[in-house]
């Protein structure tokens, strides 16, 4: 009889584990056929002292959109906060998520360690004598 209910319990836990799996995955992608649509106009509150504002954005619900409202997140030194948004994949649209990187002091995607202008003045980093401020040429 023990043997029987060790035998059920690790076939219960076996099959709970496959099923927790697929849906851990299914959750960290999500394409959907129809494009979202415009985004909201919101009023923008004043800054908060070290916080970020994230714009409101659409998220899909299994069926279809729904808007989520601004909010305002704590800001992390060294980090860049790069903001939830769909981009189109042939006829596909993908959905990424929000979040924060590391050393893109001037925000234009690109690493810093990779960037070859990061102050974004026109002057490579080789040639710049300040590359990491901007109003100096």
């Amino acid at each position: 009889m023990l043997k029987q209910a060790l035998i059920a319990g690790s076939l219960a836990i076996g099959t709970l584990g496959a099923f927790t799996v697929p849906a851990a995955s299914a959750a960290t992608s999500i394409y959907v056929q129809v494009a979202p649509p415009a985004p909201r106009y919101e009023v923008v509150p004043a800054p908060r002292r070290g916080q970020v504002w994230v714009p409101g954005h659409w998220e899909w619900n299994r069926r279809h959109y729904t808007w989520v409202g601004g909010y305002f997140v704590q800001a992390r030194p060294g980090y860049h906060y790069a903001q939830p948004h769909w981009v189109q994949h042939g006829n596909r649209w993908g959905y990424e998520r929000g979040g924060w990187t590391r050393g893109d002091r001037d925000r234009d995607g690109v690493p810093n360690r990779f960037d070859r202008d990061r102050d974004n003045d026109g002057v490579p980093n080789r040639y710049d004598r300040a590359p990491n401020n901007p109003r100096q040429r």
